[in-house]
């Protein structure tokens, strides 16, 4: 079986038989891996904590037919503990985890990965609003796997815009030619948030009011169900969350 190195995100965890768990990462060159850490959960495991949702590893690894065993963790970002002590964080740092999950497959995805890892330090160091920083990830994220949505010019017919119709399922903003009736209309303030959030223009994205965001937030979760077929469950634990947060 070949050995090899690589660097990685815990996105999830599964229990496996009485000690060992099965653990899916996005790594740096070799895209989404499933892979064993055989004793894990007995007190004396040499793996500790180092293999927990949202923690970043060096890795050594087995490959296997159908899981790599990891033979060797050592921590890079130590994320975990620190997300986890905040709710709003936990909750998008779930929501982007699961992201990745759906759009990254085995062979190898440097920009998915570079882009979570981003976020997820992000959120560890209370940068932004942990609404915004999932805001902008998933954006992101979905500009990556080939849906970038479009806040300007016509998603359909490329007229320029601006333009103040927006269609989901049409890919972002549509000039009027293409809108069909009784599209929705957002105001330029929400639209432009929206554009900042994709390019990461943080002093915009900082500087925006609450109802702004909230109404940013509804768009970008609606652009994300649309495009992942089966949704995302952990977002029903983030609606909460964030409704609070835009209050503040």
């Amino acid at each position: 079986m070949p050995l090899y190195r690589d660097e990685g995100v815990v996105l999830r965890t599964h229990k496996l038989g009485e000690a060992d768990r099965i653990v899916t990462l996005l790594t740096r060159q070799h895209g989404k891996v499933r892979a064993v850490a055989k004793g894990i959960r007995r007190t004396s495991s040499r793996f500790g904590s180092r293999l927990e949702p949202f923690m970043v590893a060096d890795l050594q690894l087995y490959e296997g037919r159908s899981l790599d065993t990891i033979t060797q963790a050592d921590t890079l970002g130590a994320y975990g503990q620190i997300i986890a002590a905040d709710y709003d964080s936990y909750t998008a740092a779930n929501v982007m985890v699961e992201t990745a999950d759906k759009l990254t497959e085995s062979d190898s995805n440097h920009q998915q990965y570079l882009l979570l890892l981003g976020a997820l330090r992000s959120l560890s160091r209370a940068e932004h609003a942990p609404s915004a920083t999932l805001d902008s990830y998933l954006l992101r994220a979905l500009s990556l796997a080939g849906w970038a949505p479009s806040f300007v010019d016509c998603a359909r017919c490329q007229e320029p815009g601006p333009h103040d119709a927006v269609v989901v399922q049409m890919g972002g903003v549509v000039c009027p030619d293409c809108a069909p009736t009784g599209s929705p209309k957002v105001d330029s303030q929400t639209r432009e948030l929206l554009g900042s959030l994709l390019a990461g223009d943080w002093a915009v994205v900082d500087a925006a009011d609450a109802a702004v965001r909230s109404r940013a937030s509804g768009l970008v979760g609606a652009y994300v169900q649309w495009h992942l077929e089966r949704g995302l469950r952990s977002y029903a634990h983030l609606s909460s969350s964030s409704k609070m947060e835009s209050r503040q």
